[in-house]
């Protein structure tokens, strides 16, 4: 079997790509290695040219191999959709939302004996699309935004806690942003929020997600968390530890198949962890999604 690692030696806990080779090279596949750079731009969003024919160089593989962080997974499914092969995912990130919420291995051993496991089962994911930037988590603006900055400069020391961090600095300096929503071409809501989140899985900041996701239904997931007063955001960060973020009586939830935002000023959103421009913030699904190698 012939496997093209993708590898991010940036993210939180990634070990050398040489480790990851031999790891993978086991069981007799042959291994080639391309860097996260070579596949997506310095954001970890969009494809560069060539990224295709860069997982080519010896043929099309039979499997590609993200190791990275969130952020890393987007662009490799959007690969491996364009190619036609299987994704296996080997979470050296730091929080990891993604491997969380597909129940895959977070040990580097498993994880590795998994993606080299020509036997082993895929099934069909979704793959979000934040204009041309793929994401499989969450894009969001607002709070998120806030926290995934203040949360970066601690990350390699505190780990997923950072997150933690991030969202208490985020609740302290943090304004309401003012935002009209677009669902399937017709306005549903506009007005002052703390947080605006297109999900996908719906996971996000460290083993938060907002709860209420339906798996391969086609659509995207929108939640809106109005505006209120700072004290009530702790009810807020409970309902997204917990999961049922978008169970809160007054927070909008909704589902579609195309979502755009039109955010007042500054239009910074945190998709999958990385944070950047969305101009414009058009969100839809990635026909087909791609498939995704699991435990079972």
């Amino acid at each position: 079997m012939q496997l093209a690692l993708i590898a991010n030696p940036h993210s939180g806990t990634a070990p050398d790509p040489d480790e990851l080779e031999s790891l993978l090279a086991q069981d007799g596949a042959a291994v080639f290695c391309v860097s996260i750079e070579q596949i997506a731009d310095k954001d970890g969003g969009d494809l560069v040219d060539g990224a295709l024919d860069a997982l080519r160089t010896d043929g099309t593989p039979d499997r590609i191999v993200a190791a990275g962080g969130d952020g890393s997974v987007g662009p490799a499914a959007l690969c491996a959709a364009k190619l036609g092969v299987p994704l296996a995912v080997i979470a050296v990130g730091t929080a990891n939302d993604f491997a969380r919420a597909k129940d895959l291995p977070l040990d580097l051993g498993e994880a590795c004996a998994l993606a080299r496991d020509a036997a082993a089962p895929t099934a069909r994911a979704e793959l979000g699309m934040a204009g041309n930037r793929p994401f499989v988590n969450a894009a969001a603006a607002g709070l998120s935004v806030v926290a995934a900055h203040a949360a970066k400069p601690h990350k390699s020391r505190f780990g997923p806690l950072a997150y933690a961090i991030g969202a208490v600095r985020a609740a302290v300096t943090a304004t309401p942003l003012r935002c009209t929503v677009t669902l399937d071409g017709k306005r549903r809501t506009g007005g002052r929020a703390w947080q605006v989140v297109v999900a996908v899985t719906g996971a996000f900041g460290g083993g938060s997600e907002i709860g209420g996701t339906r798996v391969g239904d086609g659509r995207l997931d929108l939640a809106i968390v109005p505006a209120g007063s700072r004290l009530g955001l702790v009810r807020r960060a409970y309902g997204m530890r917990a999961g049922r973020l978008t169970k809160q009586s007054d927070v909008t939830h909704e589902r579609g198949a195309t979502i755009e935002i039109d955010i007042a000023g500054d239009r910074d959103f945190n998709v999958d962890g990385e944070t950047c421009r969305c101009e414009p913030a058009h969100f839809t699904l990635y026909d087909g999604g791609f498939h995704l190698v699991t435990r079972s």
